[in-house]
């Protein structure tokens, strides 16, 4: 049973811009913390962006002023706004929902930017 699937990935070249959702199956970002993580090849996941319950977000310094992170709690989407990517941003991207009851992952959409 999916709970949270992230789409909206693809190849895009530096400077380009994506816009990641993740889709939960009923009002899990609505109680839910929600986060981006991404991957790299060889390296370990990484946390991109996060938005608590009550709305307070943060960013990896790498990121900071060029994405954003958002939720639509009445749809149960989050997204990622990515601008000026850069090849340094390639990876899968997850999507992440946590609360004190459970914790969900998607299965990763993958973001490749060219130089």
């Amino acid at each position: 049973q999916v709970q949270v699937e992230e789409s909206g990935g693809g190849r895009v070249q530096a400077g380009g811009s994506l816009r990641l959702s993740c889709q939960g199956s009923g009002r899990i970002f609505s109680i839910s913390a929600g986060a981006w993580y991404r991957q790299a090849p060889g390296n370990q996941r990484e946390l991109v962006a996060e938005i608590t319950r009550d709305g307070v977000i943060t960013y990896a310094d790498s990121v900071k002023g060029r994405f954003t992170i958002s939720r639509d709690v009445a749809e149960d989407t989050m997204f990622l706004q990515m601008n000026r990517l850069k090849p340094e941003d390639t990876g899968v991207y997850y999507c992440n929902a946590k609360n004190a009851r459970y914790e969900y992952w998607g299965q990763g959409t993958r973001v490749t930017v060219s130089s």
